[in-house]
């Protein structure tokens, strides 16, 4: 206890003699001099001692709770964090054309974004709204992944995910305090998604799309599409709308102001318009109603209607003011075949409403007959954003205009005006059907996959006027399509001009038809949209295009013999 009594100091030191009143003002006292160090004191000595020795008995409290009370859950911990679960991302199925042209498929990331392969795409193909994109896995803000798998969001990419996809693995990876990995090893391996091969031909698909798309700013259209199907399967060989988009920029999403941009375009760059746009059909609607008069005795093929360049009905109210349709020039006499193949209004608004002596379908039986071809209901593809379209008659004019039909109603429709509305792949099929026989084929995407069909049971000797009359229409010097009369080969085929807006000062100019016209392969459809009314440049000159590049690049296509 010695240690803890204060002790009397009976020494004075040597330097405490010098210090006195006398020579202190001496002393510089801003460097010290003069002043006499105090030691510290033993108490002080003593509470900084027992500061530290409470620290050292803290530290060895939580010690001993870490080693001997938590001591075998902490050892659980610590083996269960030197391992941690990795996904072993599958890889996704790739994408080809027909000619084994790969479209879609993975890429390693060199930017490091991710630690995944990512989604890779031609760029060259005009296919994007056919393609379409994924869904990347995604991680949290802490680096976990809360969405593990691709996901096709458009396209094919969508319709064929399940067998694309693949199923991914788990991985073990064993760890260091540090974090830095010192062995993996999989506990279960990844399975790659299936390859899927289309039907479709990505370069004569391109061509069609370079040719739309120089058109288009050309002469001042808005957009296009074009669409060749083989009407003995079903298959789609070639199918582009432009304008269009990169499926990397929508699958990597980062780049956000092309992605504004896209969104923006009032040209609607991610519309299929082969399934998803509505157009008005105008005259490449006629054949259908050609068929509908001879199945339903309306009319023979041999009759003919004189076409002076106008239709007037007299209207009993106001004698002096007559409803007046048009045609776009007189014809003169035609029958079916010529009416078909020089695309007279008057003889189909005769036809289709009647005149005079001449009895008319009606509404009801032209509707019913459209209808029967394709037309105003869905196909039923696993596609997204298909519409159904629209076929005028008393019901829907009732629905939109709260209004009765009318005669005139009748003699519009009847040559595609009105309120019909169609979508490319709906006329290309309807057009295969007159091409096969009558059998209305389900488009298909993949290749050697024959699609279900409706057996139409068209009239052969019905189903032959027609035919003829498409054939007239390439042939005959007054013919619309005659722009197609090829040495190569023998093209059967309708053109139409829907006019569109309060003026009818812009246009949709169609072409459809199918070939070769003794041997059916392929139909085709292709429209320019909303183009100028003057323009000379429409969718028949475009559609010989296409067969130039046809003749030189794939002429087996062109030939009787199958591919």
């Amino acid at each position: 206890m010695g240690w803890f009594k204060k002790r009397r100091r009976k020494q004075i030191e040597f330097d405490e003699v010098f210090i006195d009143a006398f020579n202190l003002p001496l002393f510089n006292t801003k460097r010290m001099e003069g002043r006499v160090e105090a030691p510290l004191t033993s108490r002080n000595i003593y509470i900084i001692g027992v500061i530290f020795l409470l620290i050292v008995m803290l530290f060895c409290w939580y010690l001993f709770k870490l080693q001997v009370i938590e001591g075998s859950e902490m050892l659980k911990l610590s083996e269960i964090n030197k391992l941690d679960n990795a996904i072993i991302f599958a890889k996704r199925g790739v994408i080809y054309d027909r000619h084994q042209k790969p479209l879609a498929w993975n890429e390693t990331d060199y930017s490091g974004k991710h630690n995944f392969p990512v989604r890779a795409y031609a760029d060259d193909t005009g296919l994007g709204q056919i393609i379409g994109y994924v869904n990347y896995p995604k991680r949290d803000a802490n680096g976990f992944y809360f969405r593990t798998e691709y996901t096709g969001l458009t396209g094919v990419e969508a319709v064929y995910d399940d067998r694309l996809k693949g199923i991914n693995g788990k991985q073990l990876v064993e760890i260091d305090a540090l974090g830095a990995v010192i062995s993996d090893y999989a506990i279960n391996d990844s399975e790659p998604g299936k390859n899927i091969t289309l039907s479709l031909d990505a370069e004569l698909s391109k061509a069609i799309y370079d040719l739309l798309a120089t058109t288009t700013l050309r002469v001042g259209f808005k957009s296009g599409v074009g669409v060749i199907m083989n009407v003995n399967t079903g298959e789609i060989i070639a199918s582009a709308s432009f304008p269009d988009y990169d499926p990397e920029i929508m699958s990597d999403g980062g780049d956000i102001e092309t992605i504004d941009t896209l969104n923006n375009d009032e040209r609607s760059p991610f519309l299929n318009k082969a399934i998803g746009g509505l157009y008005t059909p105008g005259s490449i609607i006629k054949p259908f109603i050609a068929y509908a008069a001879l199945k339903e005795g309306v009319i023979n093929p041999h009759k003919t209607i004189v076409s002076d360049g106008r239709l007037v009905v007299p209207n009993p109210h106001q004698p002096d003011e007559p409803s007046v349709f048009t045609d776009w020039r007189a014809h003169g006499e035609v029958d079916m075949r010529q009416a078909i193949a020089v695309s007279s209004n008057v003889y189909f608004y005769v036809i289709g409403g009647g005149f005079e002596d001449q009895v008319g379908l009606g509404i009801d039986k032209l509707s019913k007959y459209a209808r029967r071809f394709g037309f105003g209901r869905p196909i039923g593809l696993a596609f997204q954003g298909e519409v159904a379209g629209t076929v005028p008659d008393q019901a829907w004019k009732k629905q939109v205009f709260d209004d009765a039909w009318r005669l005139g109603d009748t003699y519009i429709t009847a040559i595609g005006q009105f309120g019909f509305q169609v979508t490319p792949l709906q006329v290309v099929r309807a057009y295969g059907a007159l091409a096969n026989g009558g059998k209305l084929l389900t488009p298909q995407f993949e290749k050697g996959v024959t699609g279900d069909y409706t057996d139409l049971e068209l009239d052969e000797a019905k189903l032959d006027v027609i035919q003829s009359g498409l054939r007239l229409a390439v042939t005959d010097n007054l013919g619309t399509a005659r722009r197609l009369n090829r040495e190569d080969v023998e093209v059967a085929a309708k053109s139409g001009t829907a006019e569109l807006g309060t003026n009818n000062r812009t246009v949709n100019t169609w072409i459809a038809g199918y070939w070769p016209y003794q041997e059916p392969r392929y139909s085709f459809a292709l429209l320019m949209e909303n183009g100028p009314y003057e323009n000379t440049f429409g969718a028949v000159r475009i559609m010989n295009s296409v067969f130039d590049w046809l003749s030189e690049n794939r002429p087996e296509l062109l030939t009787q013999v199958a591919d």
